[in-house]
């Protein structure tokens, strides 16, 4: 890829970054897992480490479109289906480039749609990274397939308390 694109997401904030030169473009709030971060399979937790958006699902597909094993299967209706974790409107394959988050690909690790946007900015997904439909749209029509990407481990630091 000839672009100075990157994609940072950090767990403690539950906040993706577009990078380009450096300089921050976009920010959008997502959802990692509410089992943490880790790569063992059916953990279902949110790998850390370095990625490469692989491939690219969805394309001109409408916002409400629902995939299932990255096919279209239909449209989700607000107030239908709302207690499951559906993967609308795109989806942005990631690819592990670290021994430890190789498997990320065949654990089936997207960035994607969901239909419970009210829970974005906290940790409830199950391993893939959520974004609101509208902001996995924004963010699939700014990305290639190779686009680089990290998700950032949690800190150690302990976070304040209230």
């Amino acid at each position: 890829m000839t672009t100075g694109l990157i994609i940072e997401i950090s767990v403690d904030r539950q906040i993706l970054s577009l990078i380009d030169g450096g300089r921050v473009i976009a920010t959008y709030p997502v959802s990692t897992a509410a089992a943490g971060t880790g790569s063992e399979p059916g953990s279902m937790k949110t790998p850390t480490g370095r990625f490469v958006i692989s491939e690219k699902i969805g394309g001109d597909a409408p916002e409400d479109t629902i995939f299932e094993s990255r096919l279209p299967i239909g449209f989700w209706t607000p107030g239908e289906r709302e207690n499951e974790d559906l993967i609308l409107s795109r989806i942005l394959r990631l690819e592990g480039l670290d021994p430890e988050n190789a498997n990320t690909a065949d654990r089936f690790i997207y960035l994607h749609g969901t239909n419970q946007e009210d829970l974005i900015g906290n940790p409830v997904s199950h391993g893939c990274v959520r974004l609101s439909k509208k902001d996995i749209i924004a963010l699939y029509d700014q990305v290639s397939p190779g686009t680089p990407l990290v998700i950032l481990p949690p800190s150690s630091k302990p976070q304040p308390t209230a």
